[in-house]
């Protein structure tokens, strides 16, 4: 039941993703519950994206650059399927205020917004569990 009422909550931006992956002629993957797009036309409109974006997540849809970009992203844009899972439609609203907020501030609205933050230190641990191994 849980699955169900979390992929309900970031529906909305899901289905956004999953339009935008058909009219930009992506490609279609699930892996591990996600659906991963990626073709050149998504590559053209990522770069357009501040700050030169390779990979965004929209609900439960990953767009990405290129199929390898995909499989390099995948830990930092699965943390952010979390936070739709957890922040439903709620999610861009609240990254574009810390964004702002942040800009306001002098600081990086990227790199210091939390929702980042939270993904980048996922990388790192991930990073840090292979040089274990």
């Amino acid at each position: 039941m849980r699955l169900i009422l979390v992929r309900l909550w970031a529906a909305p931006y899901s289905l956004l993703g999953l339009f935008l992956g058909f009219i930009l002629r992506g490609r279609f993957a699930i892996v591990d519950g996600v659906v991963e797009i990626h073709s050149p036309a998504i590559a053209k409109w990522l770069w357009r994206l501040p700050p030169h974006a390779i990979a965004i997540t929209l609900g439960h849809v990953v767009l990405g650059a290129s199929e390898s970009v995909l499989c390099r992203t995948r830990t930092h844009e699965r943390v952010h399927v979390r936070q739709f899972e957890r922040w439903g439609p709620l999610l861009v609203p609240a990254y574009l205020l810390a964004w702002v907020y942040l800009s306001l501030r002098g600081q990086d609205g990227y790199r210091e917004n939390p929702f980042e933050i939270e993904a980048f230190n996922a990388d790192e641990a991930d990073r840090d569990d292979h040089l274990r191994r």
